[in-house]
């Protein structure tokens, strides 16, 4: 199976995030575990409780800073440094091991619910996209993660009644798009029903989105732009911009037009708003891939000027944003979502 890919890094730059994907690959420390401590048993290290995604600060950063390695090494095949990332992710992406990250997702059900679940999803597309032998061996070890995920997301979404907006890990509409891309890449075609059945009873009958209320002081995530990056994969194109029009009327996007700044990178918090720009970036150019004309040609306007602003800010040498914010430059530069 090939995914298309719209890239537009250089190696040069592929290298740089490499580095720095490389550099929390197998950094246990500083840790902010996602766990549930049920008994004095339970106060284990990270490495013990997940042994395969303990790095990067937190569970869900270790799974796209993979996702970051497996993407860049199938992008770039003739990169100087592939057989030596290849090298490290074969120590890390072990059957025995891999079993036990699905086991302690089975156990703990609402672990990582959905923001860690959507990139562990979006790592399973692109181990399958990586079609030589060892890509092949990585991902039918990897299945049983993505099986448990999809099991845990195919019993909680009936029970969501309602969308989370925010900007921040919960929000849904990113995860409900990340999983989407997964249930049709792997053809699961239940999950995708499901999928685009709560989609559209969450977001549909969205109008005039108050693009004045955003953002907030810690967000990474624009809650508007990812709902509507999430409705172009649901809707045709035509219904999709009589869709967005409404959504955002005559397209006046208020404060989503000016790219943020950042007081303070060695505040975790405070860095979010880096990722603020490189996913208002993506998501503009997700909306324009569905979209043909003016409105097109705005969007990607925009798109350039958070995509300036957020690159030049992702690598600050502060760990507080560095062992996440590469990913999502990678994202943005080599069209993970788009069309």
């Amino acid at each position: 199976m090939s995914v298309h890919a719209k890239n537009r890094m250089t190696e040069a730059e592929a290298t740089r995030f490499v580095n720095l994907a490389l550099a929390g690959l197998n950094r246990e420390f500083p840790n902010k575990p996602g766990h549930v401590l049920h008994s004095v048993e339970d106060v284990l290290t990270p490495g013990e409780v997940t042994p395969v995604f303990f790095g990067h600060f937190d569970w869900h950063s270790s799974v796209h800073g993979h996702w970051t390695l497996v993407r860049l090494v199938r992008l770039f095949p003739k990169a100087e440094w592939n057989a030596k990332v290849r090298a490290e992710l074969s120590k890390k992406f072990q059957a025995d091991d891999l079993q036990k990250e699905a086991d302690y997702l089975l156990k703990n059900k609402s672990f990582e619910r959905m923001y860690g679940w959507a990139w562990a999803l979006r790592l399973g597309i692109e181990l399958r996209a990586l079609e030589d032998e060892q890509g092949k061996e990585w991902a039918k070890f990897y299945r049983p993660v993505e099986e448990a995920i999809v099991g845990n997301a195919k019993a909680y979404l009936p029970k969501l009644d309602w969308p989370i907006r925010c900007g921040f890990h919960p929000e849904s509409s990113f995860a409900l798009g990340h999983m989407l891309d997964w249930a049709r890449a792997t053809g699961d075609e239940g999950f995708e029903a499901l999928l685009l059945k709560k989609a559209k009873a969450f977001y549909l009958k969205d109008i005039a989105y108050p693009v004045r209320y955003e953002p907030s002081g810690n967000d990474f995530f624009s809650a508007g732009l990812n709902e509507a990056d999430l409705m172009r994969r649901v809707l045709p194109s035509d219904e999709f911009r009589v869709w967005l029009e409404n959504f955002f009327p005559k397209f006046d996007l208020g404060n989503l037009t000016t790219p943020v700044t950042v007081s303070d990178f060695e505040d975790g918090h405070l860095v979010h708003l880096v990722g603020l720009n490189l996913n208002r970036a993506w998501n503009l150019r997700g909306i324009a891939s569905a979209l043909v004309g003016d409105p097109k040609e705005q969007f990607l306007k925009l798109a350039e000027a958070h995509e300036k602003a957020g690159l030049r800010d992702a690598i600050s040498g502060h760990y507080e944003g560095d062992h996440w914010l590469g990913t999502f430059a990678v994202y943005l530069l080599t069209g993970g979502g788009e069309k």
